[in-house]
């Protein structure tokens, strides 16, 4: 059952009573199959919106058809056969300014207070009282308007007829009039305070999604600072033993390819630490964007530090791409080249880099596995091209991982750019 706001306001205004987003799916906006002769209900409630959206959008414009035809109406009904031409022409010309009441609010009840007086427009008279109520509320315009309507209601044309009535005749139209002129106003002043109300009701909606945005926030900077800790206090330790063993190592050994192996284990150990720093750093910041991140020109230095037989290519301008793309591309090499060295046995790697005029192209490829038995010696959890995906998605990409026919594997992965490249 809707509630009253959503009756009111429309579906638009239903956060201002749930405090968040509205589910939009099959789930929760799909009725149930149905309806009159056999039509879906989704269909009808399709139409129903769409004749909705007509109706708001041109809904001034009706309203003052509707005026005007009301006041016509009026005339029509009030139709005298022993009236004067003058009774009609003031007439017509009280109907005729209905029309331009919104525009002209104080000129149109000028207007019309002669054809309700010597005519026939009482409602033309009215409406545009109300109309200027609704606009100028209780202001001198209103007051006199508010008099001249009163006026035309208690005085009687021809003024014979309204010298001849005797002195109930009098209270009775002056009381009369005080209702006339009266109602009008009431209605003007209450159509202003609903408007008032309406947004005043968007304002509040508003505030509570922005506070509830608020909270969000400060729920996830505490979780991002509590991975945060978590990250610098296990990991942080664990790589450190690693370099230091490794150090130690290095020392000790005698054999040339052992202290380089050391050496390379400890390079790389001390260049995870410095990543975890910038890593933990982001998390402890609101944007995320405060640590300088790799980027596309830290690549070769990657790719020599990794132990494969890597290759790269970059084909077009790629200095002015932005941080996160060019962020995002190196993380998605680094993490290939890891599954590489994890799953292909180090085989022969070559990374391309492509940058059209709207897209910016990334290939990973490497060769089959030289000894397919020692590819599994590595703990994996699966979860690489998952996040790389994710990554990808976070930035409007497309990302695509496979084997290829010669029994390699492809990571390929295309970016949007929002600039156009020189």
């Amino acid at each position: 059952m809707p509630s009253v706001l959503t009756a009111q306001y429309g579906d638009d205004r239903r956060m201002a009573e749930t405090g968040g987003r509205v589910l939009a799916g099959n789930a929760v906006e799909r009725l149930p199959s149905g309806g009159v002769d056999d039509a879906p209900t989704e269909r009808l409630s399709g139409a129903a919106r769409g004749v909705r959206a007509i109706l708001a959008r041109h809904r001034q414009l009706l309203l003052d058809v509707a005026a005007v035809a009301i006041a016509a109406f009026d005339v029509w009904f009030w139709f005298a056969p022993d009236a004067k031409v003058y009774n009609y022409a003031l007439s017509i010309v009280a109907v005729a300014a209905v029309a331009l009441r919104r525009r002209f609010p104080f000129a149109v009840v000028l207007l019309t207070v002669p054809g309700f007086l010597a005519g026939m427009a009482q409602l033309a008279a009215m409406i545009a009282l109300g109309t200027l109520a609704r606009r100028k509320l209780l202001s001198t315009q209103t007051y006199i308007a508010a008099g001249l309507v009163w006026f035309s209601r208690f005085f009687l044309w021809p003024p014979e007829e309204f010298l001849a009535l005797d002195w109930k005749s009098h209270v009775h139209n002056a009381i009369y009039g005080c209702i006339v002129a009266g109602m009008p106003i009431a209605i003007g002043l209450l159509a202003h305070a609903r408007e008032q109300l309406s947004a005043r009701i968007a304002e509040l909606a508003e505030s509570r999604e922005r506070e509830r945005m608020l909270h969000a926030h400060a729920v996830r900077a505490d979780e991002r600072a509590r991975l945060a800790r978590e990250m610098h206090d296990v990991v942080s330790h664990q790589v450190s033993l690693i370099a230091m063993q490794a150090g130690a190592l290095r020392m000790a050994a005698a054999d040339p390819d052992a202290q380089q192996v050391a050496g390379t284990i400890r390079m790389l150990s001390t260049r995870t630490l410095d990543e975890l720093r910038q890593l933990v750093s982001v998390l402890r910041t609101t944007s995320g964007d405060d640590s300088p991140q790799p980027r596309i020109e830290d690549l070769p230095q990657l790719l020599a530090s990794s132990g494969l037989p890597a290759a790269l290519t970059v084909l077009g301008p790629v200095d002015d791409l932005p941080a996160s793309i060019s962020g995002a591309v190196y993380r998605t090499v680094q993490e290939a080249l890891t599954n590489v060295r994890k799953h292909a046995g180090g085989a022969a790697t070559s990374v391309q880099i492509r940058a059209d005029s709207d897209e910016l192209h990334v290939e990973i490829r490497n060769d089959p596995p030289l000894a397919p038995h020692e590819c599994a010696t590595l703990p994996s959890g699966g979860h690489g091209l998952v996040g790389l995906r994710e990554r990808a998605a976070l930035l409007d990409g497309k990302f695509e991982a496979g084997p290829c026919d010669d029994g390699g594997f492809l990571v390929s992965v295309t970016f949007p750019l929002a600039r156009t490249l020189d």
